[in-house]
């Protein structure tokens, strides 16, 4: 099958689009080949029609997630990609399950039992992600080696990268994303907790008076059976879930204005319509399942369980009682009742509940392969990130040899998308310290 599907002009962009067969289990496929089940890997190519001639440095964008697809391009958005089109060949996979990579959705879970679907789950991790890009990278470039930019969980799946086939990386641009190579997710949500609770105060300083508006929220939660349009119900735990925007650049604010028309009638006694399709469409995960569904084994450890370890560590913190004073959101948290409440994660319950006792995570990082690696790192640290505790980012920078971190408190976990700075910041970074290796066909 020729992999190039199709090629078209949009605005300045010359893109090309590819789809190959990849295996489902790489582990399996190198023992026995021809048994083994494909999936869809789709990718999507975008340069420069200017520059569409030119042999130019290949970057590979790393959405986050888990279970993100890759942003699709538009005219000067996001920001990165408007500044990266001047010097790059941008290559935008969407990751295994997400988008148009074999999209995990609930028709296809609903034919597994449980263990069927903890091991099929299992197999969208970020090892396979980096073994479905360096397929990419041999079969359509040619062996050329790639620049990668990691956005969050991106840069989770860069350390596995790191790990697994640095022979295949120039240079390695990381936003938001050095995960803790060694903590458990316990640890991580022990720390994450803390950030939660700072950008809640965050939002109660700047809007002070929304504390009443909240307080009037969770009595009508408390109170009553309110349905969502899809027909979920609201309950006041997935209301606080909301709070996964507060990490984000226009996070505070966005809450505010949600809550700003909670309510309606002319006695202000009902919570709205609007209001309801508001927090139905940032709560429900019908967009992205697997967000929710393989979330905490990012943070697997071999040996060890995950446990449902948000819901094991939010029990220490009472501030994320119902009966606190303001009302605290929670934020990037997956919580095992989500898999009871929510139309879209259902039909997912009894493979996540399998996963969250699952013990024999392979390793995605090798510590040793990464003290001493010689792939030049950029890594942008966010002093406030509410998703990756900068003391895990600031321990892996010194764990991963040849990185050179920013420290900025200018931007939230986002940064990326918000401003080209943080990636023309990194590009300079990276060009003082001897910039990308040099570009040689690989094998």
């Amino acid at each position: 099958m020729n992999p190039v599907q199709k090629q078209y002009k949009m605005k300045g962009m010359l893109i090309t689009e590819y789809e190959l067969d990849v295996p489902l289990d790489w582990a399996g496929f190198s023992k026995s080949p021809e048994n083994n089940q494909t999936i869809t890997l789709f990718a999507r190519e975008v340069v420069d029609i200017n520059r569409s001639d030119e042999e130019l440095p290949l970057l590979l964008f790393l959405q986050g997630g888990p279970g993100g697809k890759s942003p699709r391009p538009m005219p000067g958005s996001p920001s990165w990609m408007a500044e990266a089109l001047k010097t790059h060949r941008i290559i935008l996979i969407d990751q295994r399950g997400t988008g148009r990579s074999s999209r995990i959705d609930t028709n296809l879970i609903r034919k597994l039992s449980a263990e069927e679907g903890r091991d099929y789950l299992l197999k969208f991790r970020a090892d396979s992600i980096v073994a479905d890009c360096e397929h990419l990278r041999k079969t359509i470039y040619g062996g050329r080696l790639f620049e990668t930019l990691g956005q969050s969980y991106g840069g989770f799946i860069t350390l596995t990268y790191l790990s697994q086939a640095p022979e295949g990386l120039a240079a390695c641009y990381v936003t938001g994303g050095l995960a803790g190579l060694e903590e458990s997710a316990q640890e991580v949500y022990q720390l994450t907790y803390q950030r939660v609770i700072e950008k809640n105060q965050d939002y109660y300083a700047r809007y002070p008076e929304d504390a009443k508006t909240m307080a009037r929220i969770a009595e009508c939660l408390s109170n009553d059976k309110v349905l969502l349009p899809d027909g979920d119900p609201l309950t006041l735990e997935r209301f606080q879930s909301i709070g996964i925007l507060l990490g984000m650049g226009p996070g505070i604010d966005q809450v505010h204005w949600l809550i700003d028309e909670a309510f309606a009638g002319s006695d202000k006694s009902r919570l709205s319509d609007v209001f309801l399709e508001q927090v139905m469409n940032i709560t429900s995960y019908h967009e992205g399942p697997l967000f929710a569904v393989i979330h905490e084994s990012i943070y697997g450890q071999p040996n060890k369980s995950t446990s449902w370890a948000a819901q094991q560590l939010r029990d220490q913190f009472s501030e994320f009682d119902a009966s606190h004073s303001p009302l605290m959101l929670t934020g990037e948290m997956i919580y095992p009742w989500m898999f009871e409440q929510i139309a879209s994660l259902r039909p997912f319950s009894d493979a996540a509940n399998a996963l969250a006792d699952y013990q024999d995570y392979a390793p995605l990082y090798d510590l040793a392969k990464l003290a001493n690696n010689k792939v030049p790192v950029v890594a942008a640290v966010y002093h406030n990130d509410m998703y990756v505790p900068r003391e895990l980012s600031l321990k892996t920078a010194k764990q991963v040899a040849n990185t050179q971190v920013w420290i900025t408190n200018s931007y939230e976990h986002d940064g990326v998308r918000q401003s080209s700075e943080v990636f023309c910041k990194l590009r300079e970074l990276l060009l003082d310290q001897g910039g990308p290796l040099q570009n040689t066909m690989q094998p």
